[in-house]
């Protein structure tokens, strides 16, 4: 496609007014006037003749395999012009579609008789796909007056995943204080149920461990000592509602519980523990059978990828009792959800008091932290006053569900966003340490 550029249409467009002037001023060169604006018309042809071809330059793109939420990452472009002898200037653009932000155009000089590599950034938003449907080209012709535009197809797609890295890191750093004890396997004792040893009482040691038929053999005081136990089936459950995709730091509630049950499935898999999923909103969605094993990690995080973004009402009579019906035996069950008010809750702790007999439940939320903000502004005109009353309300009926579903058993945790992931492993650590799966 061949356009012709403003600076072509501003040297047009001045010739006619002179042209315009002669014939009023000088009537006998009247013939002067029609030279203008066809010199102005072979000027723009001679630069389109000059410029170069579309079908002389080819465009080769490089895109990445596979992208994580929130960071981005990098599309590479190698330009390439046939029998070019001067310097020319191309802008590149890509056009793509998905949960992506906006692309920039790209600009670079390509020397003459060189290949030009291009790089562009590409930032998801959400988890899924972002398809580049193509790369439009434009450059000029050597005096400016032209501009040649061509769009190439490329139709390829780049699946984007949750941050996995990030999910390693913090995952290294909970591990590496084992590194001060060398690679010897150590068996992990603790408050489980399964009998390690017997080791001689000494004040500040629990007197329900105390083994009085060994210390009436041995006549001296023998606690027994347990090891952690293992083999426990952790269970990640996300509501994939539409309350989860209300953007909280940059990213919907549901990626950073993905992020988080990433990170607690990881070390749970480390740990020797079975780790499964579900996802479920006005219908249960999805399942994941628990498994095994590092290996089986790659399975949950495929599983947490295909977690689709739903607009609808979350069913939790319906998902609950279906997660209830598949679950075989005693569960860690972590649910990532997101609720409004007390009347809205009704029917999620309704069947939270169900699971909370069989299974131990993990009741997982964030805190929205413009609440907080509206709540501890300044009431400096009554807008903010308004705003502050309302807030206090909606935490009031907050704390309230939480209050009620903890005293069905249930664990709650009402954290922000940026530190979901360490309360989580933290509540997960002091549940294995007492024993109660």
């Amino acid at each position: 496609m061949t356009r012709p550029t403003l600076p072509a249409v501003g040297l047009f467009g001045l010739s006619v007014p002179l042209a315009l002037l002669i014939v009023t001023g000088w009537r006998e060169l009247w013939f002067l006037s029609l030279y203008l604006p066809g010199a102005a018309l072979a000027l723009i042809l001679a630069d389109w003749s000059m410029a170069l071809p579309n079908g002389r330059l080819t465009a080769a793109p490089r895109l990445p395999r596979r992208l994580h939420v929130g960071r981005s990452g990098v599309a590479a472009l190698r330009l390439e012009a046939e029998n070019s002898t001067r310097p020319l200037a191309v802008t590149a653009l890509l056009e793509q579609t998905g949960e992506a932000e906006e692309p920039v155009p790209v600009t670079g000089v390509m020397a003459a008789g060189r290949p030009l590599d291009l790089e562009f950034s590409i930032f998801p938003e959400r988890r899924g796909r972002i398809t580049v449907e193509a790369v439009w080209l434009r450059w000029r012709g050597p005096l400016g007056l032209v501009e040649l535009r061509r769009r190439q197809p490329v139709g390829e797609s780049i699946e984007v995943v949750p941050d996995i890295r990030g999910i390693h890191d913090e995952a290294l750093r909970f591990f590496a204080r084992d590194a001060a004890y060398g690679l010897k396997s150590q068996r992990l004792k603790g408050e489980g149920a399964e009998f390690d040893s017997l080791c001689e009482y000494a004040p500040g040691m629990d007197q329900r461990f105390i083994d009085w038929k060994s210390s009436a053999r041995r006549r001296k005081l023998l606690c027994k000592e347990f090891r952690q136990e293992r083999n426990h089936h952790i269970v990640l459950g996300y509501d994939v509602g539409r309350l989860m995709l209300e953007p909280v730091e940059g990213a919907p509630k549901l990626d950073h519980a993905v992020r988080a049950g990433l990170l607690l499935g990881w070390i749970s898999l480390r740990n020797g523990d079975f780790v499964g999923g579900c996802g479920f909103d006005v219908r249960f969605r999805s399942f994941i059978e628990p498994g095994r094993g590092l290996p089986y990690f790659r399975q949950v995080q495929s599983f947490a990828a295909s977690l689709a973004y739903r607009t609808e009402e979350t069913n939790f009579t319906l998902g609950l009792a279906e997660l209830n019906a598949r679950l075989r035996r005693r569960s860690l069950v972590v649910l990532f959800t997101e609720f409004v008010d007390s009347i809205s809750a009704e029917l999620l702790l309704e069947s939270l008091q169900l699971m909370a007999r069989k299974h131990v439940i993990v009741f997982v939320t964030m805190r929205d932290p413009m609440l907080a903000r509206l709540k501890d502004a300044p009431p400096d005109d009554f807008t903010r006053v308004a705003e502050a009353v309302i807030a206090d309300g909606f935490l009031r009926e907050r704390s309230i569900v939480l209050e009620r579903a903890a005293r069905l058993g249930v664990h709650c945790l009402d954290v922000s966003a940026q530190g979901l992931s360490a309360a989580l492993l933290n509540r997960y650590l002091l549940i294995k340490q007492r024993g109660l799966l």
